[in-house]
């Protein structure tokens, strides 16, 4: 089961595909919760009742682990084909839309246009630093 097109945080890659991204020091949209989880933090995530991956990346950095955040970058686009997928950091924006902007280049998205289209899909300021932009860009699937 997927989400809803159109719901808070829903973002609809070209392959259809939809991947849920959120901040957590926001309210837990309204609906289903989801079935797996990918979280952008500098420190461990609490347990949140379903399956969870993090990855360690402190606020306006990049991920600890590049390789390791590329190997659950993978498998959110692979669970999106047909369960309730999220990303998700402290607010949402930078760690969350520089992942998205990643999975959509999983999914067929040219690497120098997918903070483009995190911005218009997304949030108009997903993926805040300069060196967020340049991860995506030499980003590879």
């Amino acid at each position: 089961m997927s989400w809803v097109a159109g719901e808070t945080g829903v973002m609809r890659l070209p392959s259809g595909r939809l991947v849920r991204g959120r901040g957590l020091r926001d309210p837990m949209p309204s609906g289903h919760p989801p079935a797996f989880g990918a979280y952008l933090l500098g420190s461990a995530p609490p347990e949140f009742g379903w399956v969870s991956r993090w990855i360690r990346w402190p606020d306006f950095r990049l991920p600890a682990d590049p390789s390791y955040a590329g190997k659950v970058l993978a498998e959110v686009w692979e669970r999106a084909a047909g369960e309730r997928v999220e990303i998700a950091c402290g607010g949402g924006r930078g760690r969350t839309g520089t992942a998205l902007a990643c999975v959509a280049v999983i999914d067929g998205v040219p690497a120098e246009e997918a903070v483009a289209y995190v911005r218009e899909h997304y949030h108009p300021r997903a993926v805040e630093t300069p060196w967020q932009r340049k991860f995506v860009r030499s980003f590879t699937r």
